[in-house]
């Protein structure tokens, strides 16, 4: 087993990000033939991480690459959309897959230095840059030096270093360049991450009060972003990071996150990058095309990863496939209709002007009631859920939303 791991992480190893970007644009490129633009960057990281071998990988991304065929909507119906896990995202900061083990004294892991960081092991790889921890430090090293809209690890530095002192974000310690001049940013190393949390607890949903201690934190930070105008854009469990399984949690994953005067040159307030989010959390507006989207698709985020952690089956709000398999976006999609009801223009009026307007093109699905979605869950918790996961981007807002989980938590605490 260990030489079949050893194997697996080798060819990513070899695997140039050269290579990769190559793949990504020629995903890109093929996406553009159809209304429906999946995350280019998402479809690849998940063939990537997703695929055992470089055989399988090569395959994956030369489904990718096709140029779309277009599915009648009525088989995409039945065979699109099957109830499978998330996939899986790898936290940059925190060994979150492995439980809060660190294992940084192993002797059969290769040891980099990194700048004036000694005994650098290898912790995780994306799409841009690869992590290394350092005794108590984090390194995340940028490893892909072309444009790659929206992640900008520059732009990421320069909000971190903005935030500095807001409540429940993760603290950027320095930058410097390596000896090859990789840009790299230096954070504390979180043993935790709420992604393993998830997978630690699959049997039972989460205690009340932990749930509250989580989420007052989760919405502490979004709440001191969205007042700065700064949206995240990629809100998921793998970028809640703990320091200790029962908390505090901190908000991280900075690399695609939108600021009104940073991003403005590539990204303008109305022609944002609709190339965001992961998976299950990708919030409606940016699937359909609204490039003036706001503070609201980090809500619906919040609050898909807030039913999922409420409800004891431990799965995903919504179901989303592996992004490498055909019709990914069309399935999570369906499922938001299946889950919601399919919107009309009396329920997302705003939705008429988007690039690709939800109406007239599928099979109408009646709303599920939230008693229905999530039976096993607080009233409370669900009421707070309904409030987030809604078609229109009246949502509630983080400072609501903070409100309430600390009035629920209150209360349990007198119970």
């Amino acid at each position: 087993m260990a030489s079949a791991m050893a194997s697996e992480e080798d060819w990513r190893r070899r695997l140039t990000a050269s290579t990769r970007f190559d793949n990504i644009q020629k995903i890109k490129n093929a996406a553009q033939h159809t209304a429906l633009t999946a995350s280019a960057f998402t479809l690849e990281n998940e063939a990537y991480l997703s695929s055992s071998s470089r055989d399988d990988y090569d395959a994956a991304c030369a489904v990718l690459s096709r140029p779309p065929v277009e599915a009648a909507v009525d088989a995409a119906h039945g065979a699109i959309v099957r109830e499978q896990p998330a996939p899986e995202a790898p936290t940059l900061f925190a060994a979150g897959s492995h439980g809060g083990h660190d294992g940084n004294d192993a002797d059969d892991v290769q040891k980099h230095t990194i700048g004036s960081y000694k005994n650098c092991r290898y912790v995780a790889s994306g799409v841009t840059a690869e992590v290394y921890r350092s005794a108590d430090r984090a390194l995340k090293v940028v490893t892909e030096t072309k444009d790659m809209q929206p992640h900008d690890h520059v732009r990421e530095a320069k909000i971190l270093r903005l935030l500095r002192g807001k409540p429940c974000i993760i603290q950027l310690l320095e930058t410097f360049r390596d000896r090859e001049l990789h840009f790299v940013l230096v954070f504390p190393y979180m043993p935790w991450s709420l992604e393993a949390v998830l997978r630690q607890t699959e049997a039972a949903a989460l205690a009340p009060a932990r749930l509250c201690r989580y989420f007052a934190d989760i919405f502490r930070a979004l709440a001191a972003i969205h007042a700065e105008g700064i949206l995240h854009r990629d809100v998921k469990p793998s970028a809640v990071l703990l320091a200790l399984p029962d908390g505090p949690a901190y908000l991280s994953d900075f690399g695609t996150a939108w600021h009104p005067a940073l991003s403005a040159a590539v990204e303008p307030a109305d022609g944002k990058v609709l190339e965001i989010g992961t998976g299950p959390y990708r919030a409606p507006e940016a699937l359909f095309g609204n490039q003036a989207y706001g503070a609201s698709v980090d809500m619906w985020a919040a609050g898909a990863m807030l039913a999922e952690c409420a409800r004891a089956a431990r799965r995903p709000l919504f179901d989303s496939r592996p992004a490498h398999e055909d019709g990914s976006q069309l399935g999570l999609i369906l499922s938001i209709f299946k889950t919601l009801g399919t919107p009309t223009r009396a329920t997302w009026p705003e939705a008429a002007a988007f690039r690709t307007p939800p109406f007239d093109m599928y099979r109408v699905f009646e709303p599920r009631s939230w008693e229905d979605i999530l039976p096993d869950v607080d009233p409370a918790i669900r009421a707070l859920v309904a409030k987030l996961v809604r078609y229109d981007s009246a949502r509630a807002t983080a400072e609501e939303a903070l409100s309430d989980i600390e009035q629920l938590a209150a209360t349990n605490s007198k119970e």
